[in-house]
């Protein structure tokens, strides 16, 4: 399978860039859109390489670059890996979960105390699902399956957590999901998001935070995921 898997930053990847190698793209550089396909010493799957994007953190780096990315390139999978903040305390910190619907829950307009979404306005949709799951390529392995909300800014006041909940509940948020979503549903490529919960969304408690156990689970998970594709 010719997989595409992407990331806001190395950093939530690093244990998948270490062990598999392939190309890396990483629109995040200092110098622009750069290319690096040397090739990892200890790389686990010869035959199979993923192809590793980096697109740098929010939704228009990550529409932007894959955008650019999938104009000119055709995979059978695309996934997404990355860390993210829970809204639902029942998702323990360092779990990694599936996000099968994610939404653009900042556009719209403000009516007073209104808000009103870019469905209601008639301009289009704000949220996205994908048809894949990982059990498609994984039998067996059952993920909790969530929903999540893509936003510019995360949330770390009450009032502001409280006010989305008035209108919409999502069990977690990043800065990348649904513009992921959004670019390979245009580019007509199956698509998986998968997250591991670092912190559950609240006033900003960096003590409480669990970013590395996130990454060593989500990177865990993720090489099990590749070699199970790279049988296929």
């Amino acid at each position: 399978m010719n997989i595409l898997v992407v990331a806001a930053t190395r950093e939530e990847i690093s244990g998948v860039i270490s062990g598999f190698g392939g190309p890396i793209l990483d629109s995040g550089a200092a110098n622009g859109f750069t290319g690096d396909t040397t090739k990892q010493n200890n790389s686990e799957i010869e035959h199979s390489k993923p192809e590793i994007l980096i697109t740098g953190v929010g939704m228009t780096a990550t529409a932007f670059a894959l955008g650019r990315h999938l104009a000119t390139n055709q995979y059978d999978l695309a996934i997404n890996l990355g860390i993210a903040g829970s809204f639902d305390r029942n998702i323990a910190l360092g779990n990694v979960v599936e996000v099968v619907e994610d939404a653009f829950t900042e556009l719209g307009a403000e009516d007073d105390s209104r808000f009103i979404t870019l469905d209601q306005l008639g301009f289009g949709r704000t949220i996205y699902k994908t048809a894949a799951r990982v059990t498609n390529y994984m039998p067996g392995q059952n993920l909790w399956q969530v929903t999540a909300a893509t936003v510019n800014t995360v949330h770390g006041e009450e009032a502001s957590i409280a006010k989305l909940h008035q209108r919409t509940a999502p069990q977690l948020e990043s800065m990348e999901g649904a513009a992921f979503f959004y670019a390979c549903e245009q580019a007509g490529v199956p698509a998986l998001q998968i997250r591991a919960v670092s912190n559950y969304v609240e006033k900003r408690n960096r003590e409480a935070w669990k970013i590395g156990l996130a990454v060593k689970n989500l990177n865990t998970f993720a090489a099990e995921f590749l070699r199970a594709v790279g049988k296929l």
